[in-house]
């Protein structure tokens, strides 16, 4: 069985913040505990990493991920890339690069930000003493394939800088980042009714004030318009309570919660 794994279900300062506590988020419920965004996809027999978070080592020991085959880059926000060097564990445990996936402005951040961790596919870094990633430059709407696993970057508009999303195994998985619109370019490639669909919502309420991301009635309209079988809103800040979003959305729809697995 194919299944999903939400390793990190919060926006960029996790809840509780530093900042601002637990905000409108009950701290009884343990839902409500988030670490940074981070997304584990297991289909075909591949398995795959959606963003490496601040938080991805304990996300890694917590949800006992040891292999992984490729990771996809949304975009360069930190709270989405500077998990990266946790990556290295990986290389010791398979003894080979890891193929990493991102488009232009990404690929660009990473190799100015993390020189050291990119190797060459004709000469790979030793991975038991250095990290080993191989930088894959992809492009929106372009697919490429994993092991047989195919692969379409979806464009994104209205983020504070490049974002991308994935429709993964002809749209049976629509993965959506950062952005504040979907464009039709994108909507149009995406499948009737994917299985899963999992969209970003930052702050529940503050779509007027809140120039880069979609408010929650944004994030269900696109819902509805997608009309996925099941739908996951992910990436939610202090301002979003788990039972109070949950009790705003259809049936089909559901939030994330850290370690939340989806089996299809």
């Amino acid at each position: 069985m194919d299944k999903i794994i939400i390793m990190g279900s919060g926006a960029a300062p996790g809840v509780p913040s530093v900042a601002l506590g637990w905000g409108r988020c009950c701290p009884d419920n343990p839902k409500n505990r988030r670490r940074r965004i981070g997304t584990y996809i297991d289909i075909k027999g591949k398995r795959l990493l959606i963003d490496t978070s601040p938080d991805l080592r304990q996300q890694l020991l917590d949800n006992q991920i040891r292999h992984i085959d490729a990771v996809l880059y949304t975009h360069a926000h930190a709270d989405h890339l500077h998990g990266i060097d946790d990556l290295r564990e990986l290389n010791r445990i398979s003894r080979k690069p890891l193929n990493v996936y991102a488009q232009k402005e990404t690929a660009e951040e990473i190799r100015n930000r993390f020189a050291y961790l990119i190797s060459s596919k004709d000469t790979p870094k030793d991975p038991l003493f250095q990290p080993s990633l191989i930088l894959n430059e992809v492009k929106p709407l372009i697919k490429f394939d994993i092991g047989g696993l195919s692969i379409v970057p979806l464009e994104l508009e209205g983020h504070a800088i490049p974002s991308i999303g994935y429709m993964i195994d002809g749209g049976r998985i629509v993965y959506i980042s950062d952005c504040k619109k979907i464009p039709e370019t994108s909507l149009d490639i995406i499948s009737s009714k994917p299985q899963i669909l999992i969209l970003p919502l930052t702050c529940a309420f503050c779509c007027g004030k809140n120039t880069y991301h979609m408010g929650l009635n944004e994030v269900l309209e696109y819902a509805h318009k997608i009309g996925a079988h099941q739908t996951i809103i992910n990436h939610m800040a202090v301002e979003c309570d788990y039972d109070e979003i949950n009790a705003l959305t259809p049936e089909n729809v559901t939030p994330a919660y850290d370690n939340m697995v989806i089996e299809f």
